[in-house]
């Protein structure tokens, strides 16, 4: 598959059909890997974060998990398919998911959400695998015991996918630490997937999914947590698109030259 090079950021040119077919074949193979789904809010993290940008660069698979980044990309002339967001992943494949029987773990968000999304998954989809649910102790990305006791867990289970719900850029650390000793095939970070999932935070419209104003509603949802995120650091993407369009430039003239 095309890899698409922006901000810095080799995306795998996915749409949910290759991301499955991807599953498909990490499973298969029984090789441990983990995907990324990057967003704005990852892009600004990785200009100052010498750690994750090592998580980035030994990724299995980056998919563009954000409307702006797939407007930047029809802008830049470099388009990438489609929007692949953590929070889609069961709700676009959970029937894929379910006829294969892959076995799925859910570990994040706070005491009994997990298991609430898992209530809410099985009604749409009544033979999904669910093997687990774990709802982390608030730092547990830093307790070396706790980590071990995770892995152990996930061990036992032997899931195909886990999903890790816990934020940016923990989960993608703690992933990236961890997904070698416990060695499911694929495993995701899937952020605040859990809460929507369950109820707990009501998903925006889609007409605002499709417009590219999810932030927005979010925001509305959650300003105390979300304000500066939006309102602050990823209002520079804006000065990180305009720097893209300059090195387009660049290239352009060096090609010609």
């Amino acid at each position: 598959m095309a890899k698409v090079e922006l901000f810095d950021v080799n995306f795998d040119n996915f749409d949910f059909d290759d991301l499955l077919q991807f599953m498909d074949q990490a499973i298969m193979n029984q090789k441990p890997s983990y995907v990324l789904t990057c967003n704005v809010d990852h892009l600004m993290k990785l200009k100052h974060d010498e750690r994750f940008r090592t998580v980035y660069r030994e990724a299995d698979a980056i998919v563009a998990d954000g409307v702006p980044i797939i407007w930047a990309s029809r802008m830049l002339r470099r388009p990438l398919k489609q929007k692949v967001s953590g929070s889609d992943v069961l709700h676009r494949l959970g029937r894929a998911i379910e006829q294969q029987q892959y076995r799925l773990f859910f570990l994040g968000a706070a005491e009994g959400v997990a298991e609430a999304a898992r209530h809410e998954l099985l009604k749409l989809f009544p033979s999904l695998q669910i093997v687990g649910c774990h709802s982390p102790s608030y730092g547990f990305e830093s307790n070396e015991q706790e980590s071990e006791e995770i892995v152990r867990m996930l061990r036992e289970a032997r899931p195909d996918i886990v999903l890790v719900g816990v934020g940016a850029p923990k989960q993608e650390k703690w992933i990236y630490d961890n997904y070698q000793a416990y060695r499911a095939p694929v495993s995701i970070g899937v952020g605040g997937t859990f809460d929507l999932l369950s109820g707990n935070v009501k998903r925006a419209p889609k007409l605002f999914q499709r417009a590219g104003f999810e932030w927005f509603w979010r925001l509305c949802q959650e300003p105390s947590r979300l304000w500066r995120r939006y309102l602050i650091d990823d209002m520079k993407f804006i000065n990180m698109f305009i720097q893209e369009i300059k090195k387009g430039k660049r290239r352009e003239q060096d090609a010609s030259n």
